[in-house]
């Protein structure tokens, strides 16, 4: 009885804390210093009401995956409480950091703006850089496998490249393809293909003995090979380069279009709103950006956890 008061009034004491937050003036904190006291009390309450649902979660090991989202939500509020709190209780500058409200309202006033350089750095230059680069990686690979003159050529490489900044590449491959998209893909596919192509090879490379032996023993062809041990023991290492380039896409995407980009795209945008001080525009970009960073990822593991649920690594990682 007394573990279900206390829990109850701690969700009291976190939904009064999230209410204050939003609704009252800017500089409230400043005015009454004691709101320091309900922001502590705000955070003991949600971390022993994220305890007790932890404690609850670990006792029910078969509940739904929608509750086990519950504690990662609720500890990304108790950060945005603290934020956005913090920032209009002590009316901190927007230029400095704006309140998590400001950042919100901007993604829903600029919602169409935001949309379309969505679509030119994700849809258009993300994509097709990341499909080029991850595809093209995967079939040099299986080359490199059957000759030890181009894998000892390109590893050597991939690691000369790897070690290239963007803005280094990112300037030369705008004066190759120009201004739009195509030389935003162009830094993509340079940043994607050697993560892919030598966690490929360590895949392919990676079957045993023993399976060689016997696939030799059955008189099987290569393609049989490739199907039967190549494949199915590379594809964790193929997942985790997609899973690696689904982020570095993104990122090289929008730092190359720093250096040269028609008046749209995620890149273009931070780089004006920076300059005309509209930081509640340039953390909005950033959100969207990293939502769709964290889906892409997200959409990868949950695939990988689809595809490979035979194998040792996600056997062991799912409760």
């Amino acid at each position: 009885m007394k573990s279900t008061l206390l829990t109850a009034l701690s969700v009291l004491i976190v939904l009064v804390q999230v209410g204050a937050s939003l609704t009252l003036s800017e500089g409230f904190m400043t005015a009454a210093p004691a709101w320091w006291l309900l922001l502590i009390f705000f955070v003991a309450s949600a971390t022993r009401l994220m305890n007790e649902m932890t404690r609850w979660l670990d006792a029910q090991p078969n509940a739904n995956r929608l509750f086990k989202l519950v504690v990662p939500g609720l500890f990304a509020v108790v950060l945005l409480t603290i934020w956005q709190t913090l920032t209009r209780g002590y009316s901190v500058p927007s230029v400095l950091l704006p309140a998590p409200s400001d950042i919100v309202l901007a993604l829903f006033n600029n919602g169409p703006v935001l949309w379309a350089d969505f679509k030119q750095t994700f849809l258009k230059a993300v994509l097709a850089g990341y499909v080029i680069g991850c595809v093209s990686g995967f079939i040099v690979a299986q080359l490199a496998v059957k000759s030890r003159f181009l894998e000892l050529g390109l590893v050597p490489l991939g690691n000369f490249v790897s070690a290239i900044p963007i803005v280094g590449i990112a300037p030369i491959m705008v004066m190759w393809f120009g201004f739009d998209w195509p030389s935003k893909a162009a830094v993509i596919v340079v940043m994607t293909f050697f993560p892919m192509f030598i966690n490929t090879l360590t895949g392919l490379q990676s079957v045993d003995a023993l399976h060689k032996d016997l696939m030799h023993t059955y008189a099987a062809k290569s393609a049989q090979k490739f199907t039967t041990t190549q494949l199915p023991q590379a594809l964790p290492y193929i997942f985790n380069a997609l899973k690696i380039n689904a982020t570095l896409a993104l990122i090289g995407a929008i730092v190359a279009e720093f250096f040269g980009t028609p008046i749209v795209g995620m890149g273009f945008r931070i780089s004006t709103e920076v300059g005309r001080m509209n930081m509640d525009m340039v953390w909005a970009t950033i959100v969207v950006a990293a939502l769709a960073g964290s889906i892409s990822y997200g959409a990868l593991a949950l695939l990988e956890r689809r595809l490979l649920f035979w194998h040792a690594s996600v056997r062991n990682a799912q409760p």
